[in-house]
């Protein structure tokens, strides 16, 4: 037999196989086509298994739900209508003005324990000297504000005045650091010689 007379019969098998492929895949269900990451995010009404829809719960930033403070007691010098979060914003403030923390001013229960085993603060007691200055010194400079600094800002029409705060002048200490004068070479404003490095230690200021 020769090999020329087998070439019909091989090409109308090959006809046949790919006539049977295309009645198999046609038969088949279309399939979506898998997504290109050059295509961008898939549409807001697909999003990632285990990603939760919508916006985050309020509260504090990331979606953490906000903590509760309960309602202040004992306020003497504090508007009294303040909230437990007002206070508590209002006494962070306080000790990072001062760079101190809560126990500063406020003694420790030992009769109420938290879960870290450590006692909780008893913010309504007064037995602490510190507790008492420090309403002191509050009750300064609300008066400073009202009664100076206020009326000096009203004449000062430039804009850069500012009320007085515990920071003015403890600046992050637990007292205020005594200030020192600089020498008249280096005093700021105009013509007050700003950018000339002072003297090394120990060094003798050369001759004006």
């Amino acid at each position: 037999m020769k090999i020329t007379s087998l070439l019909p019969s091989a090409a109308a098998v090959a006809l046949l196989a790919a006539a049977v492929f295309a009645a198999t895949t046609g038969a088949q269900s279309p399939q979506t086509a898998p997504q290109n990451s050059s295509q961008g995010p898939p549409p807001a009404d697909q999003a990632a298994p285990g990603v939760p829809q919508g916006p985050p719960p309020q509260g504090t930033p990331g979606g953490r739900p906000m903590r509760n403070y309960p309602p202040p007691t004992n306020l003497q010098v504090l508007p009294k209508d303040m909230t437990g979060r007002q206070v508590r914003d209002m006494m962070e403030t306080w000790a990072g003005s001062l760079g101190v923390h809560c126990d500063f001013c406020h003694t420790a229960d030992p009769k109420n324990v938290g879960p870290n085993g450590r006692p909780r603060m008893n913010f309504a007691d007064d037995s602490k000297p510190d507790k008492q200055i420090a309403r002191i010194m509050y009750s300064m400079t609300q008066q400073m504000n009202k009664d100076y600094i206020s009326k000096a800002m009203d004449l000062d029409k430039d804009g850069m005045g500012k009320p007085v705060t515990c920071g003015t002048c403890h600046r992050g200490h637990e007292m205020p650091e005594d200030f020192v004068i600089p020498r008249e070479e280096h005093r700021g404003g105009p013509g007050g010689g700003e950018g000339t490095p002072p003297p090394a230690a120990g060094a003798t200021p050369a001759p004006n």
